[in-house]
């Protein structure tokens, strides 16, 4: 079996879960890496026994062993960097959002769809098992029609003066495009519907600073779609417990809900504190899995030849009403939504 040889580019937090996820792979081969920190670029490179190792995007996508690109840079990037990737003959994974800015993205969902080339974006939560198990259940019409889906994402509050220093240096796009763009997919996904028009509120109680910064670290979003179900979103950063994703569906025959609370396992302690779950910490904890499920069909979809189910398309609506649910909390009002091309 051919080995497929893939470049990583980015290697934050994120990106070290992909780098690794690759080398661990069968028949795939962790051949480049790109990043501005070149002491990171060593230690990555000795440990995986990476053959090359660049500080810019442009010159790793020139090397000719490469098949396909991992694309974990800052999202301002993402647009630029899968066209170099499509002009330059390569397979393309990118990590969300496809984008920030609407006009850029549908540019280059026509590069996208001019190409031969695999187009993967990295909404992970398609790939847990939990989230395939419940859409499994709504295409079968276990639960009838879906009436309301409310869908939790909030991170650990230990990592919000990680995040407030950071948003000092540059900015995220928003909570909404930051977090909540998954929650959106999933919607979409769940639905087989599009977001009509949005509500969104925020607030920030602990680091007040970040009103400043026109970021939230807690907010909300109800939103309206075109087959009339309502969802309700929640993205923050100030769990206590841990990271916490919650999705819950109601529909006409029965409802579910998937991590009611975010178990870290089965295990239940039973000590001085009472009767304790404990609960998951981090994304890379929560979604472990799903990141490597979604590497394999990256290259599954390789070597069949064949287009992943999630799309550009699907990055673009999920943006768009991202971008929307932002407007709607600095505006302080409901925004519609009309989607074009």
């Amino acid at each position: 079996m051919k080995t497929i040889k893939i470049g990583i580019a980015g290697l934050g937090r994120l990106g070290l879960i992909h780098a690794d996820n690759i080398y661990k792979m069968k028949h795939v081969e962790l051949t480049a890496i790109s990043n501005l920190d070149e002491s990171v670029n060593k230690q990555v490179q000795e440990k995986y026994q990476v053959p090359y190792a660049y500080t810019t995007y442009e010159e790793m996508i020139e090397n000719d062993e490469l098949d396909a690109v991992c694309i974990v840079t800052p999202s301002g990037f993402h647009t630029s960097h899968i066209q170099l990737a499509l002009e330059h003959d390569l397979h393309v994974f990118c990590e969300k959002p496809i984008g920030l800015e609407v006009e850029e993205i549908k540019q280059t969902c026509k590069v996208i769809d001019k190409s031969d080339k695999v187009f993967h974006l990295g909404f992970m939560r398609r790939y847990d098992q939990d989230y395939l198990y419940v859409k499994e259940m709504i295409d079968r019409g276990d639960i009838g029609d879906i009436s309301i889906i409310r869908s939790y994402g909030i991170d650990p509050i230990a990592g919000l003066e990680s995040f407030v220093n950071f948003a000092k240096k540059s900015p995220s796009g928003g909570i909404y495009l930051d977090m909540s763009v998954h929650d959106i997919d999933v919607i979409r996904w769940f639905t087989n519907s599009e977001v009509t028009k949005v509500w969104a509120t925020g607030n920030n109680k602990v680091f007040p600073e970040l009103n400043e910064l026109n970021e939230v670290e807690m907010s909300t979003a109800t939103m309206q779609l075109e087959n009339n179900t309502t969802a309700f979103l929640v993205a923050g950063r100030t769990a206590s417990h841990g990271y916490h994703v919650e999705t819950e569906v109601i529909g006409t025959k029965g409802m579910v809900r998937i991590a009611a609370t975010p178990d870290k396992n089965k295990v239940t302690v039973f000590n001085d504190q009472g009767v304790v779950r404990p609960t998951s910490q981090s994304f890379p904890e929560r979604f472990r899995e799903a990141y490597v499920d979604e590497l394999k069909d990256f290259v599954r979809c390789i070597r069949g030849q064949t287009k992943p189910e999630v799309t550009a398309v699907d990055g673009l609506r999920s943006t768009e009403v991202a971008i929307a649910c932002q407007r709607s909390l600095e505006k302080n009002k409901l925004v519609e939504i009309h989607y074009e091309g």
